[in-house]
């Protein structure tokens, strides 16, 4: 299966890169196809220009936004990690699917109705925040997550998502926590390479 791995963490050091480490681990047991975008890393401009808005329009895309949807055309799987930072996507994210889930390419409308264009594509959503599960359900914010998320990003392009993983307290992540995570990555992973 071909795998992609779309990253949003500028800490080394971080648990979001031990857990992308985990999911890239996983995948090379199994001698999967991957292709790691560390958005970092790679300098990704998350900020969406007026010459990219005229440009969707137009059909015309930017060599790096062409380049990121030519990875996820590839991929028959997309893995995202990043944290939730003020209850969102952090900003390089966000700006990636601002400029790469475009119009014509993630989404459409045919006579007014809503189409992803994503579909048959799979995805696993992985991500850290800082409050405990108790709070977010006491606020509603992980049904806010979901819906914001979720449905008004993944599946409305379309995707699938096997699994969306919220690792709480994750500023004060122990190392038995650590170990539970990345055992549910790989488990999760591993099943899915089995059963596709």
């Amino acid at each position: 299966m071909r795998h992609l791995i779309i990253y949003a963490h500028p800490n080394e050091n971080s648990l979001n890169h031990h857990l992308l480490n985990t999911v890239i681990e996983t995948l090379q047991s199994h001698n999967e196809e991957i292709i790691v975008r560390d958005l970092y890393d790679i300098g990704f401009n998350p900020v969406l220009s007026l010459n990219d808005i005229q440009g969707q329009r137009m059909g015309k895309l930017s060599d790096d936004v062409k380049t990121e949807q030519d990875h996820i055309s590839w991929a028959e799987q997309i893995t995202f990690i990043y944290p939730i930072w003020w209850t969102g996507l952090p900003a390089m994210m966000k700006g990636y699917i601002d400029r790469v889930f475009s119009y014509g390419f993630a989404y459409r409308y045919d006579q007014g109705i809503q189409k992803g264009l994503l579909k048959g594509k799979k995805t696993v959503i992985i991500n850290t925040h800082g409050k405990s599960y108790e709070e977010y359900e006491k606020t509603g914010m992980d049904k806010a997550l979901t819906l914001t998320s979720d449905n008004g990003i993944f599946i409305y392009s379309g995707l699938e998502i096997i699994r969306h993983f919220f690792f709480d307290k994750a500023d004060k992540a122990s190392p038995e926590n650590l170990e539970i995570w990345k055992g549910q990555i790989k488990n999760l992973y591993s099943k899915n390479i089995l059963n596709y």
